[in-house]
């Protein structure tokens, strides 16, 4: 299919903003936007690059009642020489095509919304921040867009791709953060969502990161549904832990997201030599070997924060503190390794990077 490209014109134009030490995440949106339609008796079609402007849909739009919506999120880097890359963007799109099916969702054409993408980051590379450790981010999602009221998947949805200039996700930057234990919500069961980037996962953590902010902390880490005894995810990140003979992480088993950094992070490190492990790990394990001097280190993994040390886990009233409480070594080498190799300052052993200008 043909890609039409409407380009916005001068009086349509969105400032860039000023000063790229302070961008922020989720604040700023560049000037155009790829979109894609569905119709159940056309299918995939319509593939266009339009200025960046607010949607008008039926108010009856299946996804503002039954929640039909699935997103994914990725970057582009400025290289040293001004050139631009991508980093695993294929492995979002893959990964946004399983949450689509999840939330039945019809399968799109990955290779089409892939070359529109790399189309759009081009038209508005002006907009890709060159101060240290900031990118494009982009975010593709997919609506339900038919008007009906009943439940039944849709006939009707938008693929659309928007971008913006970021800094770092939590205000810490890579400073080590506080994170509570949530041991009275619960975010994913098995069989449900956890396992796909869809708002309804997003949804079921607010109440209790709101209340976790309220204490103090910065996110929340989640246990099972089941027995709130095993550690999962964080509410934007999954999380690793390093004992002193292994690198935990939990396994996919369907409640947690199947995160592309998660996956980047643990090849770094079979290739470093860890001996890594996903398996359950349970929160007594986590507080026992962090009172006995086992945990040497809590991070996350995520493409908005990349690498996020952990300095202090609350669980039932109590602060224990990881290790000394500072960004620990294993952190500080695996933030650096993964972004020097996505800002094109290593070699990509891997093949993750893609120069796309």
């Amino acid at each position: 299919m043909d890609i039409s490209v409407t380009m916005a014109r001068p009086g349509m134009a969105r400032n860039k903003p000023a000063d790229e030490s302070k961008l922020g995440f989720g604040i700023y949106f560049s000037n155009h936007m790829f979109l894609l339609d569905y119709r159940i008796d056309a299918g995939w079609h319509n593939p266009r690059i339009e200025p960046y402007r607010s949607f008008v849909i039926d108010p009856a739009a299946t996804v503002l009642h039954y929640g039909q919506e699935v997103f994914d999120g990725h970057k582009a880097y400025r290289m040293p020489d001004n050139k631009i890359a991508l980093f695993r963007a294929r492995d979002n799109l893959k990964r946004m095509n399983r949450s689509a099916e999840r939330v039945c969702i019809p399968a799109y054409p990955e290779d089409l919304v892939y070359e529109s993408m790399k189309r759009l980051i081009q038209i508005d590379k002006d907009w890709i921040p060159s101060a240290p450790q900031t990118s494009l981010y982009i975010r593709p999602t997919i609506i339900a867009t038919e008007p009906f009221l009943g439940v039944r998947p849709a006939d009707e949805y938008l693929l659309y791709i928007i971008t913006g200039p970021v800094g770092a996700y939590y205000p810490e930057g890579f400073a080590p953060v506080k994170i509570l234990v949530e041991d009275t919500y619960v975010r994913a069961a098995p069989g449900g969502l956890g396992e796909a980037k869809t708002s309804a996962n997003y949804a079921a953590s607010l109440k209790a990161q709101i209340e976790a902010h309220g204490k103090g902390y910065t996110q929340v880490l989640w246990l099972d549904a089941r027995e709130q005894r095993y550690v999962e995810e964080v509410g934007t990140m999954n999380i690793c832990f390093k004992f002193k003979d292994e690198l935990v992480t939990p396994p996919l088993t369907g409640t947690i997201l199947p995160g592309i950094t998660r996956d980047s992070i643990l090849t770094i490190c079979r290739d470093m030599g860890f001996h890594v492990n996903e398996r359950q790990v349970s929160i007594d394990e986590v507080i026992d070997k962090a009172r006995s001097g086992e945990l040497e280190e809590v991070f996350g993994t995520g493409t908005a924060a990349v690498i996020s040390p952990v300095a202090c886990l609350g669980y039932k009233g109590e602060d224990i503190t990881v290790a000394d409480g500072q960004a620990g070594r294993l952190s500080r080498e695996l933030f650096k390794r993964l972004t020097d190799l996505q800002y094109g300052l290593a070699d990509d052993p891997y093949d993750w990077l893609e120069v796309i200008t």
